[in-house]
């Protein structure tokens, strides 16, 4: 019995770690901006929608598509993996952007009522740290194109 009992106790904390997290990530801002001289993209994405302007004097009205649970999974996996704190300090792989290779990206994340925020890396080469996430944000919004 008290094996039984551990079992269903084990199973019952593992899902409601499981909706904490789906629950934090629902409050969370996750935007990424990429950016040159002749290319503007920002992905907003909150509570399972993706917002995405190309227009950075927002002439144009965003574009809005909903992701799938799927999809939203696959995010909430990527996003427990990120240590935020350590957002600031990541190594971007690549320079290209300081010679127009790239356009400058960053990603911001709102969390908790706190701000966190990389520095500037190139699009297409976010650091491997945030790979997944950044990677799986932008063909969301590839998608729509």
């Amino acid at each position: 019995m008290r094996v039984f009992t551990m079992i269903l106790f084990t199973i019952f904390l593992g899902k409601s770690c499981n909706n904490q997290a789906q629950n934090d990530i629902a409050n969370t801002t996750l935007q990424y901006t990429a950016t040159t001289r002749g290319f503007f993209k920002k992905i907003v994405v909150i509570n399972q929608k993706v917002t995405i302007s190309r227009d950075r004097n927002s002439e144009k009205s965003p574009e809005e598509i909903t992701i799938s649970d799927k999809d939203w999974k696959e995010i909430i996996g990527y996003f427990e993996k990120i240590d935020l704190e350590k957002l600031p300090t990541l190594k971007d792989p690549t320079q290209k952007r300081f010679y127009d290779g790239a356009a400058i990206a960053n990603l911001k994340i709102r969390y908790q009522d706190k701000n966190y925020e990389t520095k500037d890396f190139d699009h297409e080469f976010p650091p491997k740290e945030i790979e997944k996430l950044v990677n799986k944000i932008v063909s969301l919004a590839n998608t729509k194109e």
